[in-house]
């Protein structure tokens, strides 16, 4: 179902847009379930939707290799060497899996001829951030990166956008932030002032978009490339 948009937007203050990376630029959910599939066949036993389920809990690291660990203690199959090499088999086939949204790379291209400054705030180590983001061929197009371990914190606090929106002399008003994710995303950002684009597409917690009061966004992508409508005619409907 295609989510429509209702504000009307000027965006002729803005001279930037800050990206959400994982699921926003490409499905990195994808590539994380592809990663665990390979993992569970390298095992001989076990569920990739099952293991993927591990890297959700709360409490541990999105790609904390604790994770992995876990899994393979659970399931009754642990060794030092078969960890170690779960642990390759996920980093290697995971970054292999990445791939840019279709319309992911044309239209940061296309946002750079306009002279907007292209940033990503993430809350991916840096060190995992450049392998990803030179892996799809982002790199080259933007202007800054800021990380968790950049920052000194994650989203939704606050303290990380402050970080980005400091480090680069820019007002909220002046910046669009693209997030997949309503909490963690378009909540913070839009209540420090910036303009606020849902990534639809990329959000596999919300199968149908509901309003939620002060997370709602101003603006609604079903495709990346939409972003690009609210420049060609200064407005959205």
């Amino acid at each position: 179902m295609k989510l429509e948009t209702q504000a009307i937007l000027n965006t002729d203050d803005l001279t930037s847009i800050m990206f959400d990376m994982d699921n926003t630029l490409f499905d990195f959910v994808e590539a994380k379930t592809r990663a665990c599939q390979e993992i569970v066949d390298h095992l001989g036993c076990g569920d990739a939707l099952e293991l993927f389920q591990y890297f959700r809990r709360p409490g541990c690291g999105f790609e904390d290799w604790n994770n992995i660990r876990d899994y393979i203690l659970d399931m009754g199959v642990f060794s030092r060497s078969t960890y170690d090499e779960c642990c390759k088999i996920y980093e290697t086939e995971k970054l292999r899996a990445v791939d840019p949204y279709p319309n992911a790379i044309p239209t940061i291209r296309e946002l750079k001829k306009m002279g907007l400054k292209i940033v990503i705030l993430t809350d991916a180590h840096s060190k995992n951030a450049k392998k990803r983001l030179e892996k799809t061929g982002f790199s080259q197009w933007l202007d800054a990166l800021f990380c968790a371990d950049i920052t000194g914190s994650s989203k939704p606090s606050h303290q990380t956008f402050l970080f980005a929106l400091e480090a680069l002399d820019l007002q909220p008003c002046e910046t669009l932030f693209v997030g997949d994710s309503l909490r963690r995303d378009i909540a913070p950002s839009k209540a420090l002032g910036m303009l606020t684009a849902y990534a639809a597409y990329g959000d596999r917690n919300n199968d149908t978009y509901r309003p939620c009061g002060t997370a709602d966004p101003d603006i609604i992508l079903n495709d990346i490339s939409e972003v690009l409508d609210l420049f060609k005619t200064g407005k959205r409907e």
